[in-house]
């Protein structure tokens, strides 16, 4: 039976080490509605997001040295589709401490 689920997702210390975010689990896929990336070490930061395909057989960039300044909240209002297998992570260009809420719907068929 197919379904929507509405759903949170929250990673607390993203740093300069690639940080795996959401992997959509198989027979699912995931519609981010919003992603907020908020700098909570003090510094001015950089941060890039992307899809790893298939789990990481391809990686596709959203951000690219997106700045992001010291105690600062950036948001991605647009929707971002992810498909069984997908992984949305992130890193940062620096050891850092940011946080990033990921609000999405979970579907099956």
């Amino acid at each position: 039976m197919a379904s929507e689920v509405m759903k949170v997702k929250l990673v607390a210390g993203v740093t300069n080490a690639e940080n795996d975010l959401l992997t959509v689990a198989s027979g699912h896929t995931y519609t981010v509605l919003n992603l907020s990336v908020c700098e909570t070490g003090g510094n001015d930061e950089t941060f890039d997001l992307y899809i790893r395909d298939d789990a990481g057989a391809n990686d596709y960039e959203i951000y690219s040295d997106q700045a992001l300044a010291a105690n600062a909240t950036f948001e991605h209002t647009t929707r971002i589709v992810l498909e069984a297998t997908d992984v949305l992570s992130a890193q940062t260009a620096s050891a850092a401490n940011v946080d990033v809420v990921i609000s999405y719907l979970d579907q099956t068929l």
